[in-house]
């Protein structure tokens, strides 16, 4: 279905009360059932009856891209309908400076089909086959198309098959534990479509503005421009600051925010990248690059790290890591990301979860972290690529 004709009738639709369509589905029994014997297995049992409700701690990672693709109308709607209370737009901007859904801006030629359309000759990087060890490559931007080129693109599962030999094959790569099931027709959004979409599914707002892969200013579209252009998205759209949560891993960007949009700014969230410094560890404070005390001091209120760097593993129990301490101490609020995103966990979890590896035995980690980011840490929200497993523990926990 073509968004326009999806949007149009959202809006001839009523309003969504509070709990209507919404579900669990069979995920976070199963989650709940592989738990050992104990006190977080017997309370998120003693909730299997509960009626499903919308909660701001869950929030839609681009969506439900466990199983739908990412930063697509079909993706947001199953985030919602998991309960998602605040759902994601990463923010970017096309060739003639409009503002779309993409996790990044040059990600087209992993997450649509522009390889295999006409718009593939304005990819910065064509497409190159697999050649012995090398694998196939190629690099397409949103800042190579207009909007209406972006609308001509058909959304996927982001994904690359690194070993083909056509435009075609490198379609595929789709992780076994994903699936290509919800794929068809999805729709790409622009920023402000995605605004009309998230309201009218009763969810409130956390977009963030990618790093461009163009050096700025962009044909005189500065950073600031940039920035104050999502902004007036929202402020055009009524949307009041209370219920956006802006983010980048820019922080000149959330400082712009305080500055130039100071009710905006309340919320902007600083996504914290410290994780590529060499040398940084979570435990360590002596590697942390950031004052969190002159941080908040600055006007920055909250701070969103992943989800590895506010636990640690101390006697084989999962506990607050030092970072984590410290943010809190400082008076910032965290944010943290990305639950169900590292498929099946009995090979330790890979890089979410890389902190406390040797407590990652099986799926039933993803309650296990998640028990000690709200429990133990004190984490406002978390993101996941699966809200109904994180919708689930929030409503029985009174979240």
């Amino acid at each position: 279905m073509r968004l326009s004709l999806f949007l149009a009738a959202l809006a001839a639709a009523p309003a969504l009360p509070a709990a209507a369509d919404i579900s669990y589905g069979p995920r976070p029994a199963y989650l709940v059932d592989k738990l050992p014997e104990g006190a977080l297995k017997s309370k998120l049992q003693s909730c299997a009856g509960q009626v499903p409700q919308r909660s701001d701690f869950s929030i839609g990672h681009r969506g439900a891209p466990l199983l739908f693709p990412e930063h697509t109308v079909e993706s947001n709607v199953a985030a919602a309908r998991m309960g998602a209370g605040i759902l994601e737009c990463d923010v970017t901007f096309t060739k003639d400076k409009e503002l779309v859904c993409r996790h990044a801006q040059n990600d087209l030629h992993t997450t649509t089909d522009i390889l295999t359309t006409a718009l593939a000759e304005t990819c910065v990087t064509p497409f190159s086959p697999a050649n012995g060890d090398a694998p196939a490559q190629a690099e397409c931007r949103t800042s190579e198309i207009t909007l209406a080129e972006f609308r001509s693109l058909t959304p996927k599962m982001d994904s690359a098959d690194k070993m083909a030999g056509t435009p075609a094959a490198y379609q595929g790569g789709t992780a076994g534990w994903r699936t290509t099931l919800f794929a068809d027709d999805a729709a790409t959004m622009t920023h402000a479509e995605s605004i009309a979409l998230f309201k009218d599914l009763g969810a409130k707002f956390t977009p963030e503005l990618k790093s461009p892969a163009v050096e700025m200013p962009f044909e005189g579209f500065t950073q600031a421009d940039y920035a104050q252009k999502m902004i007036d998205e929202y402020k055009s759209a009524g949307i009041p600051a209370s219920d956006v949560w802006a983010q980048s891993f820019n922080l000149e960007d959330v400082l712009y925010w305080i500055k130039a949009e100071p009710e905006f700014g309340k919320q902007a969230v600083f996504l914290d990248d410290s994780y590529n410094l060499e040398g940084f560890d979570a435990n360590n404070p002596e590697t942390f690059p950031h004052d969190f005390a002159a941080l908040h001091a600055q006007g920055v209120n909250y701070i969103a790290p992943p989800m590895w760097m506010l636990v640690t593993v101390e006697n084989g129990k999962i506990v607050p890591s030092a970072y984590a301490t410290a943010a809190k101490a400082a008076g910032l609020k965290l944010i943290t990301w990305t639950l169900e995103r590292s498929g099946p966990l009995a090979s330790g979890g890979g890089w979410y979860f890389q902190t406390v590896t040797e407590a990652t035995t099986d799926d039933s980690a993803y309650y296990q972290i998640l028990d000690v980011l709200a429990q133990d840490v004190g984490v406002e929200g978390v993101f996941s690529d699966w809200p109904a497993t994180v919708t689930y523990y929030a409503n029985c926990m009174g979240l």
